[in-house]
């Protein structure tokens, strides 16, 4: 029997559950997280910040490929009770247990754990915190090789060598310019990249982006936007909009890669069929809804959502140049951001580039700022 207090609001703001990416995954099909403590002993094993090094000591030790699910405890239906843990745990000390299934809509973000490095937890309502999250996140999560850098981590996915998205240094914590040429060039000429990429996601990183610039390297600025589900919709999906198998929105994809790539045709057929193989891989790891518009049986606009817990992201948003102006987008959108509140998401998100037009057609879809990043890239 229970012997704790139930506590509906406990401190600090968010509580933590230490996962295998694996469960999350089949978590997120399932709607909860549901261990088998969960039937054994009633509960659901849950930590504070302080406290998360404890359990993961003892039941993982050594493991560093784990993730944190920050939990919301105000989204929690079910009681929390702060009751003791294990023998060996310092005298006194209580732990968050819930007693009832884990909901991933009460899941606010999900955050690599990589001792010693200290993880950083978005509040519930930080939703610049919460998007930096989940783009930092997925990364790490899905790479077949992640290792500690300066400033963050580089991930490294060899099957896919082209892909600058799957083969990059994800740097969260300052660093200067040099560091990330640096870096980026013995990590990339080590693995064989074709390029050089970094994501700087800390405040002020444009300074460092802008000293990259003035030494050859392109740099990107990317806003991250954000809105509720909730929010009033922009227009309706109506019954245009399917969801589809990936494999179905590939050609457009084909389409799309080959009019944005200014390569040699040998070399650009390999490079789009990385970048197309490499999309299955997210799905690995978050939710995937790959969404589409036909014309005439042809698909010629899609979208994707991602889900991740209580945080989506509206993903490749796009229509063939000859079918635009039609609503196509419109309904994308409005179908995805449907699909996202039936998951319990209350947080879309997605990158646009500041100096292009979609920033502006997103903003007048209820998107608004949340923040910045910057994406630097070079030959090798």
């Amino acid at each position: 029997m229970a012997t704790g207090t139930p506590r509906p609001r406990p401190e600090p703001d968010v509580l933590l559950h230490l996962i295998e990416p694996s469960e999350w995954r089949t978590a997120l099909d399932d709607g909860a997280v549901r261990p088998p403590s969960l039937e054994a002993v009633g509960f659901v094993h849950l930590s504070t910040p302080a406290q998360v090094h404890l359990p993961a000591a003892a039941l993982f030790p050594g493991r560093r490929d784990l993730v944190l699910l920050v939990v919301d405890p105000a989204r929690l239906a079910d009681p929390v009770r702060f009751e003791p843990g294990r023998p060996e745990d310092p005298p006194g000390m209580l732990f968050p247990h819930l007693y009832g299934p884990l909901p991933t809509s009460a899941i606010v973000a999900v955050v690599p754990y990589r001792p010693p490095v200290e993880p950083v937890l978005p509040a519930p309502g930080d939703r610049h915190g919460r998007a930096v999250a989940l783009y930092t996140s997925v990364p790490v999560r899905r790479a077949v090789g992640v290792g500690d850098v300066p400033g963050g981590v580089a991930v490294l996915d060899p099957d896919v060598p082209s892909s600058h998205d799957n083969n990059r240094l994800v740097l969260s914590t300052p660093v200067d310019a040099a560091t990330v040429a640096a870096t980026a060039e013995e990590v990339g000429g080590n693995a064989g990249w074709p390029h050089r990429a970094a994501q700087l996601t800390w405040p002020g990183a444009g300074q460092v982006a802008a000293a990259l610039g003035r030494q050859g390297w392109t740099a990107e600025e990317l806003v991250l936007m954000g809105r509720s589900p909730a929010d009033p919709p922009v227009g309706t999906a109506g019954s245009r909009v399917e969801v589809v198998a990936q494999t179905e929105v590939h050609d457009l994809w084909d389409r799309s890669w080959r009019r944005d790539l200014d390569l040699p045709p040998g070399r650009l057929d390999a490079v789009v069929g990385q970048l197309i193989g490499r999309e299955r891989l997210n799905d690995l790891v978050v939710a995937v809804t790959d969404l589409a518009v036909r014309e005439e049986g042809r698909v010629v606009a899609a979208a994707q959502l991602r889900v991740d817990g209580a945080t989506a992201a509206l993903e490749s948003v796009m229509t063939d140049p000859a079918h635009r102006g039609r609503g196509h987008g419109d309904a994308l959108v409005a179908r995805a951001l449907e699909l996202a509140a039936a998951a319990g998401c209350d947080l879309v998100v997605l990158e646009a580039a500041a100096d292009d037009w979609p920033r502006h057609w997103y903003a007048h879809r209820g998107f608004a700022d949340l923040g910045r990043t910057w994406w630097v890239t070079s030959a090798a």
